[in-house]
């Protein structure tokens, strides 16, 4: 397994030239939108549909409603961290996972509209399998494509705006840590922190990119405090700094609370997978 990691949204675009057939893409908005993602389909929604405009999120809403003659379609998503309200319409859900209350969402299909995470997703829609990923679905994520044995793994970090966010490469990091073979990782890092960690060898070796490489050391570094390093990040200090929305911080922090894979089909829908 070769495992590549996206360290900022502006390789985005070049995906579109890549031969993706064989990759999983695994797709980190820690802060937030896949782990509001993870948390939606835990609590029982039935799918996310992730779109880049909230003029094509609204058409989409608007279209399948007449077709199923159904309110079982919610509008999410966000722009500048809050909830969206665009030409007279006022979306259901914004972007914090606590607001994806079973209640709210069990059953529902949810078309959602990010700045960064819904670009990140559609980016890699040419890919063999395409997964959001979370802390919150770490060990999950983690064993599905262990078990898959994918020929190559492409983590892809959504970043804020066009820049690098910190909170996406640390959660890479940890999935690089749950993935990598410990014999064929610690000739590269000569890290005595790998060579004491122990984790579960995988039946193949693992061809680590240099950027993938990076990934990982900065989440051994900061892993024994994860807030604290997540709480320097610009998006969490945006976070922090809005009364109501300071709480998701540490909420999205939270790791393998929610045993799922969120997977992206064919049709653009993101469903436990």
């Amino acid at each position: 397994m070769k495992i590549e990691t996206i360290l900022t949204p502006a390789e985005l675009p070049a995906l579109a030239q890549r031969d993706l057939r064989a990759t999983a893409c695994v797709v980190f908005d820690v802060l937030r939108a896949t782990s509001t993602f993870v948390t939606a389909l835990h609590h029982g929604a039935q799918a996310i549909i992730p779109v880049s405009e909230i003029a094509e999120a609204v058409a989409l809403k608007n279209s399948k409603l007449k077709i199923k003659n159904s309110k079982s379609i919610l509008l999410g998503g966000e722009r500048n961290g809050v909830r969206i309200s665009a030409e007279g319409i006022d979306f259901d859900l914004g972007n914090s996972p606590r607001e994806y209350r079973p209640e709210k969402v069990r059953g529902k299909i949810i078309v959602s509209t990010t700045t960064n995470g819904t670009r990140a997703l559609r980016a890699c829609v040419n890919a063999q399998t395409v997964l959001a990923a979370s802390f919150l679905n770490l060990t999950a994520t983690a064993e599905f494509l262990r078990r898959e044995n994918f020929t190559s793994v492409l983590l892809v970090c959504a970043g804020t705006g066009e820049n690098t966010a910190l909170e996406d490469v640390l959660a890479a990091g940890a999935l690089c840590e749950l993935l990598v073979e410990r014999d064929s990782v610690e000739p590269t890092l000569k890290s005595r922190e790998i060579r004491a960690r122990g984790t579960l060898a995988p039946p193949h070796k693992i061809d680590s990119s240099d950027s993938a490489q990076i990934a990982l050391l900065v989440w051994l570094e900061a892993k024994s405090d994860l807030a604290g390093a997540v709480s320097s990040s610009a998006n969490a200090r945006r976070l922090l700094a809005i009364p109501e929305l300071r709480e998701d911080v540490a909420f999205c922090l939270q790791q393998d609370i929610c045993p799922l894979v969120a997977r992206m089909g064919a049709d653009g829908k993101i469903g436990c997978g």
